[in-house]
């Protein structure tokens, strides 16, 4: 079996050599990076969600059985064109529920109390002024929570334990998880309206993109904290920058971008053949986002630690062995 293994670390490739060394295993970090000879006969790749595997990819590779993404999302990979050349595309179900909840948290804490203006001002003028660092008690404020899967259930579990009022939404409810935790199911606009802070825990899908917009803006309570630890695309980047410029979102905690992609590429996407005139202004807000003040931006990091990491690569690891031997594991949902 040919695999080709997109890495992101260099430690991964040791890692995955003693685990899989009995396979024919080649390591590039990008597509654009691999030889015609190696996609040809590749018949497992592995990517991460910073791999976009697009259709054109999927036509190179001709031998090619199954995707194994390395994550709990997918939406980086066509999953039509698989589907149509019968390549399985299999995933990580479940690597860090408490490992993204906590960054969720992570980011509100920093935004609640002031932290970086705090640690700014220490390091930058040596003052310990407590005048413009008046922050928020969490306890008895109200937390939407947009996605009731295992993230956003971790997360309403880490509310409650802040004291936190919960309400939440999911198209598909759990069946009495709202009684076992402790919260309440309410329509999308409802949870809007209600919320002093809301948290994305949503997959990226047709029926999410831009769920957060103009429109749904419209109903949101003024002043509301938003954080997004799940994907960009669930926020449309210039109603976002139009809110807080008119203050109905007060602050906002980012680890994902939409177009995140793009950012530090601007002269190729700007240069390009043809350039798309609505990810060029979604470059442009994402600057904005960045440079703002009552914005924290992190580089999509909720994930990253030590041992979601290693949860993530075991997972995948048993993916691959599995579809070795004659089974499909982790398929992704249809």
């Amino acid at each position: 079996m040919n695999i080709l293994y997109l890495y992101k670390e260099e430690w991964e490739k040791e890692y995955v050599k003693e685990k899989l060394g009995d396979l024919s295993l080649e390591f590039r970090d990008s597509i654009e990076n691999t030889e015609n000879e190696i996609l040809q006969k590749s018949e497992v790749l592995s990517v991460f969600v910073s791999h976009p595997v697009s259709r054109e990819t999927i036509e190179k590779m001709p031998n090619l059985k199954l995707i194994a993404a390395r994550s709990t999302g997918f939406d980086h990979i066509d999953v039509s064109a698989a589907k149509e050349r019968n390549i399985a595309v299999v995933y990580v179900p479940s690597y860090g529920e408490n490992t993204v909840a906590e960054f969720a948290f992570a980011l509100l804490l920093a935004i609640s109390r002031k932290i970086p203006e705090a640690h700014e001002q220490v390091t930058e003028s040596g003052s310990f002024d407590q005048s413009n660092l008046n922050g928020f008690d969490l306890k008895d404020k109200t937390i939407g929570i947009i996605g009731t899967g295992r993230i956003g259930a971790h997360a309403i579990k880490m509310a409650k334990g802040f004291g936190m009022e919960v309400v939440a939404y999911d198209p598909f409810p759990k069946q009495n998880l709202d009684q076992e935790l402790g919260f309440r199911y309410v329509g999308f606009e409802e949870l809007l309206s209600l919320s002093d802070i809301i948290s994305l825990h949503a997959s990226l899908s047709d029926s999410t993109r831009h769920m957060i917009n103009e429109e749904s803006i419209r109903h949101i309570k003024k002043g509301v904290v938003l954080i997004n630890t799940a994907r960009g695309g669930l926020v449309q980047t210039t109603a976002l920058v139009k809110a807080l410029k008119e203050g109905i979102i007060s602050a906002a905690g980012l680890d994902v971008l939409e177009e995140e992609g793009d950012m530090g590429d601007e002269e190729n996407l700007l240069f390009s053949p043809h350039p798309k005139l609505e990810e060029l202004k979604n470059v442009l807000a994402n600057n904005y986002l960045i440079n703002h003040p009552r914005v924290i931006v992190t580089p999509h990091i909720a994930f990253n630690t030590k041992e979601a990491v290693k949860r993530i690569l075991d997972t995948t690891i048993e993916n691959i062995q599995s579809f070795t031997g004659g089974e499909i594991k982790n398929k992704i949902p249809n």
